[in-house]
């Protein structure tokens, strides 16, 4: 049998790929329990990630098989973000969101070699500073690449 690093690959995702973007993301809030309007999101989604893929603000990839079926995706946003005490090298930081493996193929290592994909790209291009929602589930695997709890809470006013 082949080591899961000889079926899969990893590529970059095109605006073509948005059905696949836009489908693991609403899979990630349905396998988190989340209850939501799915085509409201799903539209509301494809709306704003569109014009961030064209600026180059939303970077995704995606981990395909030898036979081209997606296994999973994992993608981030690029956020301008001022000078100040922390430790941060760059004016950017790079938030992730909708890193998701397909039911077939959890516990292969798709989420660990997308999120090093990402690692390598931020690094490649002076981003120091990555952050990101974990679920419960996969937040062991967060751990194991370096990512712990912010010492400071963010705080949110939603009106």
């Amino acid at each position: 049998m082949a080591a899961s690093h000889d079926i899969y690959q990893i590529r970059e995702a095109t605006l073509d790929d948005m059905d696949v973007l836009v489908r693991h993301r609403l899979a990630m809030f349905t396998d988190m329990g989340r209850t939501f309007d799915a085509p409201l999101i799903a539209q509301m989604f494809r709306d704003w990630v569109r014009p961030m893929m064209m600026a180059g603000d939303y970077r995704a990839w995606l981990c395909e098989t030898a036979a081209g079926e997606v296994a999973g995706g994992a993608a981030l946003t690029l956020i301008k973000w001022p000078p100040g005490p922390s430790p941060l090298r760059s004016d950017r930081v790079a938030f992730v969101y909708n890193v998701y493996t397909e039911h077939a193929h959890r516990r292969r290592g798709v989420a660990r070699r997308l999120m090093e994909r990402l690692h390598t790209w931020c690094a490649d291009h002076g981003i120091g500073a990555i952050a990101l929602n974990a679920s419960s589930d996969a937040q062991h695997l967060y751990e194991s690449m370096g990512y712990g709890i912010a010492a400071s809470p963010m705080m949110w006013k939603i009106s």
